[in-house]
């Protein structure tokens, strides 16, 4: 039987609990994912889970059994396409904020002078999977603070300043993330990027990980 968008988007969040229980490697979920918006059909979809929790024998469950989730963990998919809530933000003298549940608009123009502004994404919506993010500051500073799993490309220039991102961790953007460009110039200011996760996010991650203690010492006994 073929398989539908909903059932990819199924298994794709099993995998992704998966890798973050450290059930799966990196390199193995990757693959997996990747496999898993190429299938076709059902078939091709079940032995992607076969061996993870909460999967048997029978077909990819509906999902309408998936948990909600916030912040970066949640679906992509869902995250993209809705009406842009702000496509601008300026300070002189001040600063501006663009964080929690917001949506950003295809083109965000950010401009500070003599101030500062934080624009983050963690738990952002987004207009269009292809987005750019011009960030303009004169003896000023903007901060972006991005989810490990986006598809970010910074390309800005600083003069007499800086204009950069920070080392990525070792999580890798996810398939279905959206693309987001961020560019502009910094001119005796700076422009940071940071790859951080959200505090919810943290939080799952350290719940999953003393449940996976947890199994692990029933294992021993």
């Amino acid at each position: 039987m073929r398989a539908s968008d909903a059932e990819r988007e199924r298994v794709a969040e099993i995998l992704r609990e998966a890798v973050a229980e450290g059930r799966l490697e990196m390199e193995e979920f990757e693959q997996r994912l990747d496999s898993a918006y190429k299938a076709r059909t059902r078939g091709e979809l079940e032995p992607l889970v076969r061996d993870l929790p909460a999967v048997g024998a029978a077909p990819v469950p509906a999902p309408t059994a998936v948990r909600p989730r916030t912040g970066s963990a949640a679906r992509w998919a869902e995250r993209v396409g809705k009406p842009a809530t702000s496509g601008g933000a300026f300070a002189f003298w001040g600063g501006f904020r663009r964080r929690g549940n917001w949506t950003v608009g295809k083109v965000f123009t950010a401009f500070a002078m003599w101030g500062g502004g934080e624009i983050d994404l963690r738990e952002a919506n987004f207009e269009d999977r292809e987005t750019v993010i011009r960030c303009f500051t004169i003896m000023g500073g903007i901060h972006v603070t991005v989810p490990p799993d986006l598809n970010v490309d910074v390309r800005g220039v600083g003069i007499m300043g800086g204009f950069g991102e920070d080392a990525r961790d070792e999580s890798v953007p996810a398939p279905d993330a959206p693309r987001v460009r961020i560019t502009g110039f910094a001119l005796m200011g700076g422009v940071g990027v940071e790859h951080k996760r959200s505090k919810a996010e943290k939080q799952r991650l350290r719940e999953a990980r003393r449940e996976r203690g947890r199994l692990e010492k029933g294992e021993d006994r």
